[in-house]
């Protein structure tokens, strides 16, 4: 049986994220995952949120094997299988794949990882898209490392982001006063910042 893609960045950031979600999310709802990359969250987020549907997604169609594959070993009636989503296309999901039938609003959306390793278009897209899938109080959450004001950059995060736009220009870490007024260009708000371990932060957007 052939191994399956494994981050282990994932592997380390996926339970102090469910953590985070425990407090934010509430008992029960739909979730559309963005990016869901090797499907390591979707697995054990749908694994700890019984009462929660998971979609889970990636705009990479070379992925979505490998996540099909471990959404298939986890068996959990909770978890569908992944399809193919571009945030930066002008309607969700992307040409070929669908939602479940009458399923184009969610109670979450979750993206990790993706603002920064995308070229901007990316998070303009990802907060026009969620304004739009979002039901009446329902939450965007991001998960990555952040630029802030007045606020000390770990070195660490300054080298990432250096590494990051060596490897493509259109890369890099976000401000996250740029990322919030993305968001409110859309109808979100910034609502909660939450300190996460590695120098990242998740944070909550919802709709205005």
């Amino acid at each position: 049986m052939p191994d399956l893609p494994h981050s282990p960045a994932a592997e380390r950031n996926k339970q102090p994220i469910l953590d985070a979600l425990t407090g934010i999310l509430g008992e029960e709802g739909a979730m559309l995952e963005i990016a869901s990359g090797t499907g390591q969250h979707a697995v054990w987020f749908a694994t700890a949120l019984g009462r929660w549907t998971l979609q889970p997604t990636d705009g990479d169609e070379r992925a979505l094997p490998g996540i099909a594959t471990r959404i298939a070993r986890a068996a959990l009636p909770n978890l569908r299988p992944p399809i193919l989503l571009d945030v930066t296309a002008p309607q969700w999901p992307s040409q070929g794949s669908s939602f479940p039938q009458g399923q184009d609003k969610f109670d979450a959306i979750y993206c990790a990882n993706m603002i920064h390793i995308a070229p901007w278009g990316a998070c303009v897209g990802l907060m026009q898209g969620a304004a739009r899938h979002l039901r009446s109080g329902g939450v965007l959450v991001t998960y990555g490392p952040y630029f802030e004001d007045d606020v000390p950059t770990a070195p660490s995060n300054l080298a990432f982001d250096e590494d990051l736009r060596g490897r493509n220009p259109a890369w890099g870490i976000r401000r996250l006063e740029d990322v919030a007024a993305e968001a409110q260009r859309a109808g979100l708000v910034l609502r909660e910042r939450h300190g996460m371990p590695a120098n990242n932060m998740l944070l909550v957007f919802g709709l205005t």
